[in-house]
């Protein structure tokens, strides 16, 4: 049976959000973003992009861009509301829905034809269905499997319908630049620009053997394999809603604001181990800290995009900590870091990126030496 993998992205989501509820936003560069200096722009509106704004960049770059526009604080739950809305209306089409943030998820539609008429008609349906319902416009990506669909999606956006059928799989990869290629980040486009390859069609005509030469075994395999547009990678329906989290009650109350940012660092990184393990990403971090008086504080944030890296999950962590005041007189009894809002892992075959790469070798080292690797300043492990 041919598979038939859909994949909706909400375009510029949260901004698309804040002009919903706020008309008058419309037509206006919004820009969803944290505070000055430390913020970053979590999603930009198309006309804040044509001044230069994108999603990851500082908050202060993207005003210097784009001084007359619109910046608004995220609003999680709102977004989430409206997440909601969409997932559920997926979920008539297929119970097999996989959000991978937000504001995408993907729907396997094979051998649903008997209830709902071929996966064109039904790409065709939702993609008008999702505006009509929430007042948001989608992107609509359709085809042989996940990868496909993802950047049938991408290539039709904003607002646009892609289908990509399995006779047109390299007509339609064939002419794309390399960097296009889901799974395949700057740092490695540049290596392959310097060997003269630019297009898909350029990857899909050197050998595996040189590939693999270039990029180690499994990095060439993953890149032959995405020239020719293979993925086998299933639809995962989303999991129940859950948290991970470590918290360690210490023998002898903690005073040493180095030693307690360090203890928070550590148990972020513990968090990450777990999710990585479990092939989950996390948009939300959450810290937990009781004093000697059995006082419990909680701090909470959310983050723009998903994420398994320990470094950043160690980051907001500690911002988090920075927020809460330890009385003098006091002691820390406990500490705890947590992961909430949790999703399948991307579809990274590479993990060629500096960042992923960084965290997965942080992952292997404390899977060989022990929970302690690596030693933060100021803590010891207990």
């Amino acid at each position: 049976m041919a598979r038939w993998i859909l994949h909706v992205d909400m375009d510029a989501f949260y901004a698309a959000v804040e002009e919903l509820d706020h008309p008058e936003f419309r037509g206006k560069p919004v820009i969803v973003a944290g505070p000055a200096p430390r913020g970053v722009v979590a999603t930009a509106s198309y006309e804040a992009r044509k001044f230069g704004v994108r999603s990851g960049m500082p908050t202060v770059k993207a005003q210097r861009l784009c001084p007359q526009g619109i910046f608004l604080p995220p609003r999680f739950e709102r977004y989430e509301e409206k997440a909601r809305e969409i997932r559920a209306i997926l979920q008539l089409y297929s119970p097999l829905v996989e959000p991978i943030s937000l504001d995408e998820a993907f729907v396997d539609l094979t051998g649903t034809e008997l209830l709902h008429g071929p996966p064109e008609k039904v790409a065709e349906e939702i993609h008008k269905r999702i505006p009509k319902e929430t007042g948001l416009s989608c992107s609509v990506g359709l085809g042989p499997n996940k990868l496909l669909a993802k950047m049938a999606s991408d290539s039709a956006k904003p607002g646009g319908l892609r289908i990509v059928r399995p006779e047109e799989v390299q007509s339609f990869l064939d002419p794309l630049p390399v960097e296009e290629l889901w799974g395949i980040g700057p740092k490695t486009a540049a290596r392959l620009a310097e060997k003269g390859i630019r297009t898909v069609r350029d990857l899909r005509e050197v050998s595996l053997s040189l590939l693999c030469s270039w990029f180690g075994q499994k990095g060439g395999e993953a890149l032959w394999r995405l020239a020719r547009g293979i993925d086998e990678d299933p639809v995962v329906p989303v999991r129940e809603a859950k948290s991970i989290s470590h918290e360690t009650t210490y023998p002898a109350d903690l005073f040493d604001p180095v030693e307690i940012a360090a203890e928070v660092r550590r148990l972020a990184f513990l968090v990450a181990d777990r999710l990585r393990e479990e092939k989950l990403l996390a948009q939300t971090v959450q810290i937990k800290v009781r004093f000697s008086d059995f006082t419990t504080l909680t701090r909470q944030t959310k983050l723009p995009e998903p994420t398994d890296h320990p470094i950043l999950l160690a980051a907001e962590a500690a911002g988090l900590l920075s927020r809460v005041k330890i009385p003098v007189d006091q002691g820390v009894r406990l500490l705890g870091v947590g992961a909430a809002d949790l999703f399948p892992a991307r579809f990274q075959p590479l993990h060629l990126f500096v960042d992923a790469k960084l965290g997965e070798a942080l992952h292997q080292i404390r899977e060989k030496f022990g929970p302690e690797f690596p030693k933060f300043s100021g803590a010891s492990p207990r």
